[in-house]
């Protein structure tokens, strides 16, 4: 197994959950309003955080991957972290609510739903832990 192969395909698939989460998040209802009751909304702001942090982090990476440069990679690799976790909040709208008045939660499929963010955002978290790996063990 070659380590930067893997490397790189997995930066492709951060850059492609960047991405979509901002295609499938950037033009819906944002502040609550339009949800049923207990359905959750989330922030405009954090979405803009996610797909600006996100962008800078990638390029960072990238940089940090061309030049193996360790500095940028610990850099980059806490902007990830960051990404991870505001991914994780973008994903915590899809927690069920018991409130007495609540919605059912929506069938799922490929495009909608809750199961492409939850692919999505739980494989980053496993993708940044194998990012951390790589950088500490210097295998950029």
């Amino acid at each position: 197994m070659e380590w930067s192969n893997v490397t790189w395909f997995l930066t492709a698939l951060g850059a492609v959950v960047v991405l979509l989460t901002r295609v499938r998040l950037g033009g819906t209802v944002v502040d609550g309003t339009g949800h049923g009751a207990g359905r959750h909304g989330y922030s405009a702001a954090l979405l803009r955080v996610h797909t600006l942090v996100g962008v800078i982090t990638l390029l960072g990476w990238i940089v940090a991957l061309a030049t193996g440069q360790r500095e940028i990679a610990f850099v980059a690799l806490a902007g990830w972290w960051l990404l991870a976790l505001i991914g994780l909040l973008l994903l915590a709208r899809w927690l069920p609510s018991g409130g007495k008045h609540s919605e059912d939660t929506q069938g799922d499929s490929w495009g909608s739903g809750a199961g492409l963010s939850v692919l999505g955002h739980v494989g980053m978290v496993v993708g940044v832990g194998y990012f951390t790996f790589v950088t500490i063990t210097d295998r950029l």
